[in-house]
């Protein structure tokens, strides 16, 4: 994870296998209610998570609820500036096309690049609690708990088991190079990758389920953090300058009570 820097401890992550950076096109949209059916936990229940409206950076950890009706107001009019377009080719898409994963040398513009860390584990000390590393670094976390914001469950990972806890691109990669990252700079590219505004830990096999869909196709199983999840979805898109189609958009906008 992320060095310590200006004496704060920053940053979070594990990888999500290829598997999830495959298609998932054809999903049914996701139902507006349901939580997490057995899931004790609050979404984002540490008490640490921030309100996506507060961190436009990424850089603060987690990803909390917006729950007030002021928040939503201000969610509906940050959605209503992402553009619209329609879902291009996927010819031509490679994970390698942004990077390879996870790399400290990001352009140096994003957020923890060049700090001695990989981006995976700046992830990892992000978001992560109890954090433990291994002997003799104070990058490589072996083993932390993590709040999932997306399912809303408390997951105790270690290193040993690995895929339990993913780090999912809020605008998946293959995602980008249909909406126009396939005519990027490489530096472009590497620096949505690394980017901890477009980067949370979250429980594997959910991030699996949700491969390359938009919100209209896929949102996370939590409806208490749908709001929060079409904001970074938004700020993803609008700092990068790259659209979503008109139906992500829809689905974006009625998660914040549009």
């Amino acid at each position: 994870m992320t060095r310590l820097r200006g004496g704060a401890a920053l940053a979070v992550a594990v990888m999500c296998a290829g598997a999830a950076l495959t298609g998932c096109e054809g999903l049914a949209p996701p139902a507006d209610g349901g939580g997490v059916p057995g899931s004790g936990a609050p979404a984002a229940g540490d008490g640490r998570a921030v309100n996506p409206l507060d961190n436009p950076d990424g850089t603060k950890p987690g990803l909390a609820p917006v729950t007030s009706t002021e928040d939503k107001a201000r969610a509906r009019a940050l959605i209503e500036k992402v553009a619209t377009k329609g879902r291009g080719p996927r010819t031509g898409y490679d994970r390698d096309e942004f990077g390879y994963a996870w790399m400290d040398s990001a352009p140096r513009e994003v957020p923890y690049s060049h700090n001695g860390c990989d981006s995976r584990n700046d992830l990892l000390k992000r978001d992560g609690r109890d954090l433990r590393f291994r002997s003799g670094s104070d990058c490589v976390v072996i083993s932390m708990t993590l709040h999932d914001p997306y399912t809303g469950k408390v997951i105790e990972w270690t290193k040993s088991q690995a895929i339990k806890v993913q780090i999912d691109h809020v605008m998946p990669l293959s995602y980008d190079w249909q909406m126009g990252a396939s005519r990027w700079t490489k530096d472009k590219r590497e620096s949505i990758a690394n980017d901890p505004l477009n980067l949370v830990p979250v429980d594997g096999p959910t991030n699996s389920a949700k491969g390359d869909s938009g919100p209209a196709s896929w949102l996370p199983p939590d409806k208490r953090i749908r709001c929060a999840y079409s904001v970074r979805f938004a700020q993803v898109s609008l700092k990068y300058d790259l659209p979503v189609t008109s139906a992500d958009k829809e689905m974006m906008l009625r998660q914040c009570g549009g």
